[in-house]
């Protein structure tokens, strides 16, 4: 495995000692987001190492995760999702090379799995007899499933706004629910409360630093998909900013062990309705905001891995956009309808915002473009159905069949 030298302070630079159940400066507290610092001169990845490995998930990247070689992990599937080439996008603006990168295909059908796999094997390193989330919705389902894949209780805190679909995954799945008739802002702090009074592991991606470093698979795989190339843009939704803040990572990891000499630019997404990120991009101060988005995975108020994921951003000569619920909507439908990838309101919004720039003309042909899809449609089908007409039922015959048609 890569050798973890410390646990940064984004805050104030402190380091602090490594444990699995560490998780925020002794000095700054929660505002103090802890980095995990690697020795990166003893890790052992190799194109060759790659090319020889038959395991098709996060797995393969093992050697550059903080998790001890005999701990056991979860049987499910993650991570080495498909890569599509969309030539009709590429039609539409006259761009060369334009790729998604569909998320949605994990074991509960979000990109949170890749963190949700890391937390549950950290839990068992610190021998936690449970774990516990705040989330509206896909880091929560996420969790279910990999805890109870695991045998580990999951303690989940969710805003009464979440989508019933992914409530119900977390009642299949057997989790204890909060439903908190407040919002995710609100949970969160619930969560992490819950966590220090009864010993809980914390699967908070914002709070935990270890969980950011599952989501940096995803640019592992954008770049071994590519063949072993960075493209030049990556468009990502942003809420809590942990995503932004893991393709960052992953992308930096791979300049720092020599298997790639620059960043691709990581293009922010926000809703109008909730745009913090933006803001403080524009004006260099953060200003909490009360969400008002269809799209519910990312209406956070409050980013609390703010502080990565803007770092993520400037160090990769970034920038945060947003776009409009009727965007998003108007995504919903046009993506599936134009790719084939179903994604749910927050996913597609990064969608939106490729469309956004590439109908100004920013994007320039040659550059190659990957948008990241973090979710699957089903796990909002309210949103779905809501930008679509239902059809009215018609008489069992061939008769009003070829009425219809006509």
């Amino acid at each position: 495995m890569a050798k973890v030298i410390s646990m940064k302070c984004m805050k104030c630079g402190r380091e602090e000692t490594p444990r699995p159940d560490r998780y925020t400066c002794d000095t700054c507290g929660i505002d103090g987001i802890l980095d995990i610092i690697y020795d990166y001169k003893s890790t052992p990845l190799t194109i060759n190492d790659l090319e020889r490995n038959p395991d098709r998930s996060l797995w393969r990247y093992r050697c550059m995760l903080p998790i001890e070689a005999e701990t056991p992990v979860s049987p499910l599937q993650v991570g080495w999702t498909p890569l599509y080439k969309q030539t009709r996008l590429e039609r539409e603006f006259g761009l060369g090379n334009v790729f998604i990168k569909d998320d949605g295909r994990n074991p509960s059908a979000s990109l949170k799995d890749r963190a949700s796999a890391i937390g549950v094997a950290k839990a068992i390193e610190a021998k936690a007899k449970a774990i516990c989330a705040a989330s509206t919705g896909n880091a929560a389902s996420s969790l279910s499933a990999f805890a109870a894949s695991m045998g580990i209780p999951a303690y989940i805190f969710v805003p009464k706004r979440a989508p019933r679909a992914k409530v119900a995954q977390l009642l299949v799945y057997g989790a204890h629910t909060l439903l908190i008739d407040s919002t995710y802002d609100r949970a969160f702090e619930l969560s992490v409360e819950a966590s220090r009074r009864y010993g809980f592991y914390s699967r908070n991606c914002a709070y935990n630093p270890y969980l950011v470093e599952g989501k940096k698979t995803v640019a592992y795989e954008i770049w071994e998909q590519l063949g072993y190339k960075i493209p030049d843009r990556v468009y990502v939704s942003i809420g809590d900013g942990c995503i932004t803040a893991g393709l960052y990572k992953g992308f930096y990891d791979l300049v720092q062990i020599g298997l790639s000499d620059r960043l691709p630019r990581i293009i922010g997404v926000q809703a109008a309705g909730c745009n913090p990120m933006e803001v403080a991009m524009k004006t260099g101060e953060f200003k909490e905001q009360t969400p008002d988005t269809i799209a519910d995975s990312i209406a956070v108020g409050v980013p609390r891995n703010r502080l990565k994921a803007l770092r993520g951003l400037k160090a990769s000569a970034g920038e945060c956009i947003s776009v409009t619920d009727d965007a998003i909507r108007e995504s919903l439908v046009g993506m599936p309808r134009v790719t084939g990838v179903f994604g749910e309101p927050a996913a597609v919004t990064a969608y939106a915002g490729f469309r956004k720039q590439a109908h100004s003309g920013v994007i320039g042909n040659n550059e190659t473009v990957v948008i990241l899809i973090t979710g699957n449609g089903l796990k909002d089908i309210e949103s779905a159905l809501s930008v679509c007409t239902m059809p009215e039922p018609i008489d069992p015959t061939f008769d009003a069949v070829e009425k219809y048609l006509r």
